[in-house]
């Protein structure tokens, strides 16, 4: 099976905005249900979780039955940082998940997911047991001097650069045998930690699989705008 984890326990602040982004109302439909529907139409995908504010457990399971996702499994607690959220939607699936089952994770704060990206990471975490969706980096990166850092003399060239968001996909039996290794051994869970940070701290290969440019995290009042400019553009690709 393929299931999908959903992670939206953010509180937002930096949105400003009196509910927590994922649940902001946007063209009469809360962020999180266009996450939500866009792994509801996927036909590869079989099962959903959403790992969630605490208190908000019910809203997700009464927006769940309001606009038609089925294919939601469970509602889970979130944690008091992004990898103890993940984590906790990892743990519910054991003595669920099989061991060969492909498990998605995903920003529920990432509403314009494109089916062929989440179709395209399957299928690498399907031949290889991990990936990440990716694209190009196309700006230059300079590095900062250490003795003046107004000033520069060295670069990374950006051919050797990709920029990963999520989805991103593993094997059941590999993401959970690696958050019990990362929380036992304190290894890439903390700060901006995510899944994919966490395994190559943990030494385990990460495959690229593809991304797109509208897959954007909404995290600014910019970012919401962006937003309704795609679902304006696009309604019938993205309104379900």
């Amino acid at each position: 099976m393929n299931r999908a984890i959903i992670i939206a326990g953010g509180v937002g602040q930096r949105m400003g905005l009196e509910v927590p982004k994922q649940f902001v109302t946007v063209r009469g439909k809360p962020v999180l249900v266009y996450t939500l529907e866009s792994f509801q139409r996927h036909p590869l995908v079989d099962s959903l979780v959403v790992v969630c504010l605490d208190g908000w457990q019910e809203t997700v399971r009464e927006y769940a039955a309001q606009f038609g996702i089925s294919k939601l499994d469970g509602v889970v607690t979130g944690g008091a940082t992004g990898q103890e959220s993940i984590r906790n939607g990892v743990y519910s699936l054991e003595g669920v998940a099989a061991a060969d089952d492909l498990v998605v994770i995903h920003d529920g704060i990432r509403p314009l997911m494109d089916a062929h990206v989440l179709t395209d990471v399957l299928r690498v975490a399907g031949e290889f047991g991990t990936a990440v969706s990716s694209l190009p980096y196309n700006e230059q990166i300079f590095v900062v001097d250490e003795d003046d850092p107004t000033t520069t003399t060295r670069y990374i060239p950006r051919e050797t650069l990709r920029r990963v968001s999520t989805p991103q996909a593993y094997r059941f039996d590999l993401l959970l045998r690696s958050y019990q290794r990362a929380f036992a051994e304190e290894i890439g869970i903390y700060g901006s930690a995510y899944a994919n940070t966490m395994m190559v701290e943990l030494g385990v290969p990460l495959h690229f699989a593809a991304g797109s440019d509208k897959n954007i995290k909404l995290t600014t009042p910019d970012d919401l705008r962006l937003f309704q400019a795609y679902l304006d553009a696009d309604p019938e690709t993205w309104q379900g």
